[in-house]
């Protein structure tokens, strides 16, 4: 197979998946995906370089085409040029997901959480978790510590995303605590989705049945175990939340977790809030673990939207192929070795039970399609193969005490910070006080 021909197929994948770009437009998405996976990079140099080996053409051509992929339609050559609308694009992501997804697993996580790229840009992502990875479906970029709430365009990601998935399936929208909002735990709600958010533990809650107000610390259960009810919790009425409050401990971990859902307290766990932990590694992956964003030189945050979108549809293809070359590999049967193999020997005495992924289905799915091509076959099968959510927390790791000593520090420093804050009301609010 040339790699014309393999040029033209994954052309094809991308225009059924997302029917709605132009063709220029899906050729050059395909081309900058291709060219991402195969160099590791979503550099504008690197990947026009590649393609220009690849395709045998000129370097310079490909260059200028990919780069005109991102933007706007007043920037480029010729009259009938049009811009890519990145918005258009969420919905179909997501239905490729789902189309790429067993018919028999009616289970979805999204994570919401927003990252940075040093003092240039803020990225607010959605994204589908699976099998230890995150693909993006929704995402906004902002210029860095611009002024404003986040509010409107969590909405609008998430109203992008309204109705895409069937109204039987169970979705849980997990958020870390710097994000929670009563807005947010409303509005995920009212798409038929479940939350499964994160608040701080310096707040009030009153178990259903109760008129007693109790600090959720008053809850906390012993370590290894979890205390779950419905409550009224927050005792502002203009925040108070009716939903199911979630607290779980383990021991060695810093901090206990405390969770809001809306499903019923006989069907959650705390342990499902590891998920969440997967979309930071996804943005690893973006950045210097896989597509290497963080050397990027762009500054118009428009731009690198677009630009995303090429960021998106990559780590869909490889975690689609990882996740099926996974679920295919032969498992490792050492209990039916004799106790002298060598492999039953190297493999240790079990005692810190069994390993995890030794390559996530990132790399996994990176590898197999660079396999393919050098060894003249078609592209690989991909889909995506969910994992049950987890029921039990991983073993706590011991700190080093430079990393205990660290984060003492940062919380000294928090320390002071609140105690200056305090001082300054105090000033402000005397009387005879000039307020600050």
């Amino acid at each position: 197979m040339t790699c014309s021909q393999r040029v033209s197929q994954w052309t094809e994948t991308v225009s059924r998946h997302l029917p709605h770009l132009s063709r220029p437009q899906a050729v050059v998405l395909a081309l900058w995906s291709l060219g991402m996976v195969l160099t590791g990079s979503c550099g504008l140099s690197q990947v026009s370089a590649m393609l220009a080996m690849l395709l045998a053409q000129q370097e310079e051509t490909l260059r200028q085409r990919l780069r005109e992929w991102y933007y706007p339609a007043p920037d480029k050559a010729g009259k009938q040029r049009c811009t890519l609308e990145v918005e258009t694009c969420f919905a179909p992501l997501l239905r490729w997901v789902l189309a790429w997804w067993p018919e028999q697993q009616k289970e979805l996580a999204l994570a919401l959480d927003a990252t940075t790229l040093g003092q240039r840009f803020t990225v607010l992502c959605v994204s589908v978790l699976v099998r230890g990875c995150a693909i993006p479906v929704a995402w906004k970029i902002l210029v860095y510590n611009q002024q404003g709430s986040w509010q409107p365009y969590w909405q609008r990601l998430l109203a992008h995303l309204d109705g895409v998935i069937p109204e039987d399936w169970t979705v849980i929208v997990l958020a870390d605590r710097g994000l929670y909002a009563p807005w947010l735990y409303r509005q995920i709600v009212a798409q038929g989705w479940h939350p499964f958010l994160r608040i701080n533990l310096g707040a009030k809650a009153c178990v259903q049945g109760s008129d007693r107000w109790e600090w959720l610390t008053h809850w906390l259960p012993a370590p290894g175990e979890q205390w779950v009810e419905r409550v009224a919790c927050f005792a502002d009425k203009k925040t108070r939340l009716d939903c199911t409050l979630l607290l779980c401990r383990e021991q060695g971990y810093e901090e206990a977790w405390a969770v809001v859902t809306d499903l019923p307290p006989q069907q959650v766990h705390g342990a499902w809030y590891r998920l969440r932990a997967w979309i930071e590694g996804g943005f690893k992956d973006y950045k210097r673990g896989q597509w290497g964003w963080h050397h990027t030189k762009m500054l118009d945050p428009e731009r690198a939207e677009r630009l995303w979108l090429a960021i998106a549809v990559s780590p869909l293809w490889v975690v689609g192929v990882g996740s099926q070359a996974e679920v295919t590999h032969p498992a490792k049967q050492l209990d039916q070795l004799p106790p002298t193999h060598i492999a039953r020997q190297t493999a240790g005495r079990g005692t810190k039970g069994p390993r995890g992924r030794e390559l996530s289905c990132v790399t996994r799915g990176r590898l197999r399609l660079i396999a393919s091509i050098w060894r003249d076959e078609g592209w690989p099968e991909a889909a995506l193969w969910p994992e049950p959510w987890p029921e039990q927390f991983p073993r706590a790791r011991k700190q080093s005490a430079a990393k205990q000593h660290k984060q003492q520090k940062a919380r000294e420093r928090q320390r002071v910070k609140r105690r200056k804050r305090k001082a300054a009301r105090r000033m402000g609010q005397g009387k005879g006080k000039k307020a600050a």
